[in-house]
């Protein structure tokens, strides 16, 4: 049997994004090397005293799959989940900086015309607003700029989706990355229902897709929706797994299906990173939303002295569990390509503001630990202690 590090090389994904990242290595960082996102001076206001941030991302190939259970289902609500995506990996990126509040949103849609209709783009702008109305409830105020929306069949095989977001602020107010000796690491779960979610969410993101469709999901699907794939990978990377999108699951007492539980929204943490930053912004000594890299997203933002001990982490929840079963993956690489149940950690010296967080966390809804430590290290780690594993990455 072929590794799964070259049946990842075979579809054409990196959870590491090696490539990229050499690629950008030599380019300014900003005002904040280590932020979690670019800072840049007050180009928008030229007031020494403030700074802007703009962020872009997309849903990634998470579209691919939320074609594939629409045309199985004629579920349009399902294009609601991919709008929130979109949105929430770059308001949350953007929200590890501290940035909740007064922010420009616009989208950017390319699509397939002969395959995705008028009401498919409908679904998507209408509950754009529909999210920025909750956050809006939360005291989140963000801004549509409207945006741009393509017909590009000839380079777009379904649809991708994204959002830019723009935001001034006060210097002072950026949490910038310090991660230290001493630090305890607070993490959120990713999994479950918060106040704000309308049904179980499995945990998933935008990231890991491309492996975790076409891992779980059958190999009937490649015949029946060729455009949902790169035709240039091998037929024997392409839906390999035995799940049917329509199967179902019972989770804490709710039936879902197979295809709903990947497809769960990537959670936004903002409703509560908006009173955590109010109170504690100042004592945070990092935020690390877990996207690309998973567990070990942090690495690209630690020190040479440390070594960060994850030895209490949350319960695996059952999505993980289902795409390991049909994946075959070790673990080594599930922590580095998936969150694994939490998809927010913070960093923080004190125990009390630590306990205080989770507390505010569970009147939200979300469930939260002390995960882990900072400790002194000769040269940087990261160690996975979890279920009768260790896993150590050095970097």
């Amino acid at each position: 049997m072929e590794s799964n590090k070259l049946k990842y090389d075979k579809r054409g994904v990196s959870a590491t994004k090696d490539e990229v990242h050499a690629a950008i290595k030599h380019l300014d960082k900003g005002l904040f090397p280590n932020a979690f996102c670019k800072v840049i001076p007050d180009v928008a206001g030229g007031d020494p005293e403030w700074c802007n941030v703009m962020h872009a991302d997309t849903a990634g190939t998470k579209t691919s799959l939320a074609y594939m259970y629409w045309k199985e289902t004629g579920d349009m609500s399902v294009w609601e989940g991919i709008a929130e995506d979109a949105m929430v990996m770059n308001l949350d990126d953007m929200a590890c900086i501290g940035c909740v509040d007064n922010i420009v949103l616009s989208s950017t849609i390319g699509r397939n015309k002969s395959l995705i209709p008028g009401e498919v783009i409908s679904a998507i702008i209408a509950h754009t607003q529909t999210f920025l109305e909750m956050l809006s409830d939360h005291g989140i105020h963000i801004t549509s700029a409207g945006g741009e929306t393509a017909d590009v069949g000839d380079i777009v095989r379904t649809i991708d989706v994204g959002y830019t977001a723009f935001a001034r602020m006060k210097r002072q107010d950026i949490v910038d990355i310090g991660i230290r000796p001493g630090d305890l690491v607070v993490g959120f779960s990713s999994y479950g229902r918060a106040v704000w979610e309308t049904q179980y969410n499995g945990g998933m993101g935008s990231n890991g897709l491309t492996s975790a469709r076409h891992d779980v999901f059958d190999h009937v699907y490649a015949t029946r929706y060729p455009e949902s794939y790169n035709p240039h990978i091998s037929d024997e990377v392409v839906y390999c797994g035995s799940k049917k999108l329509t199967d179902k699951v019972e989770i804490d007492g709710e039936v879902i299906t197979m295809g709903r539980l990947v497809l769960s929204p990537t959670r936004t943490y903002m409703p509560l990173l908006k009173p955590v930053l109010e109170s504690y912004r100042k004592k945070i000594h990092g935020i690390i939303h877990c996207s690309g890299g998973g567990q070990t997203k942090v690495s690209k933002f630690m020190p040479g002295n440390v070594s960060i001990i994850k030895n209490n982490l949350l319960e695996v929840p059952p999505l993980f569990r289902i795409i390991r079963e049909e994946s075959g993956l070790d673990m080594r690489e599930m922590y580095q390509v998936f969150n694994m149940g939490h998809r927010l950690e913070i960093y923080v010296a004190d125990r009390i503001v630590a306990e205080e967080m989770i507390s505010l966390s569970a009147s939200f809804g979300i469930e939260a630990r002390i995960i882990g430590e900072v400790r002194q290290a000769d040269s940087p780690s990261i160690v996975i202690a979890h279920e009768g594993e260790v896993l150590t990455y050095q970097y």
